[in-house]
């Protein structure tokens, strides 16, 4: 949106994400991000952290489940959204400012980690969106572990899986050509 702050913003997740629902039954999952800066140090040899930055992030809604179910604490995550601030009088009387990021999208770094993506149903028609497994070895609790895609979905089957799909040959090689010639032409077919 026109006027917003948006940001990205890499760093570890600093407890695993509280998810809560509100009276109407929305899911909303907050956590924090804490995110240090590095430089490296020319004259020590050696690398050197940063002031880190914590900053409070909340997802909404079905996103809210998927993240709460994936990402625990520690986890590695690029996050972008949108950067709010709050103002609030505390029981003292004192004005205060907070800064909070509403998440549009977030995933796990795979710098350090591997991630196995497992594409979520949804609850509303077309809606796309996947969750991620945070970077948990495979068999550890990773999202949606053991779903089956939606038949004829292409992404979801395993390597090797689905041959006859997309016109390929019983032998399942992608690069076979049809009717078994096994030659290509160099002419360009226009």
């Amino acid at each position: 949106m026109a006027g917003e702050t948006v940001i990205t913003v890499v760093g570890n997740l600093t407890s695993d994400p509280e998810l809560r629902y509100t009276q109407n039954g929305l899911a909303v999952a907050n956590f924090t991000i804490a995110s240090t800066p590095r430089t490296f140090d020319r004259a020590s040899n050696e690398w050197k952290d940063g002031e880190a930055l914590f900053l409070r992030a909340s997802v909404w809604r079905e996103f809210a489940e998927h993240v709460a179910s994936s990402l625990t604490k520690g986890s590695r995550v690029m996050a972008q959204g949108r950067l709010k601030q709050r103002s609030y009088e505390t029981k003292e009387g004192e004005k205060r400012t907070s800064m909070e990021l509403e998440i549009d999208e977030i995933g796990p770094s795979l710098r350090y980690a591997t991630a196995q993506v497992t594409r979520a149903s949804s609850s509303r028609d077309g809606a796309g969106g996947g969750s991620f497994g945070g970077g948990r070895p495979q068999g550890q609790g990773a999202v949606g572990g053991g779903q089956q895609a939606p038949a004829g979905e292409p992404w979801g089957q395993p390597a090797g899986a689905g041959a006859s799909q997309g016109g390929n040959t019983s032998s399942g090689d992608v690069w076979n050509t049809p009717g078994g010639g096994g030659t290509y032409n160099d002419e360009t077919p226009f």
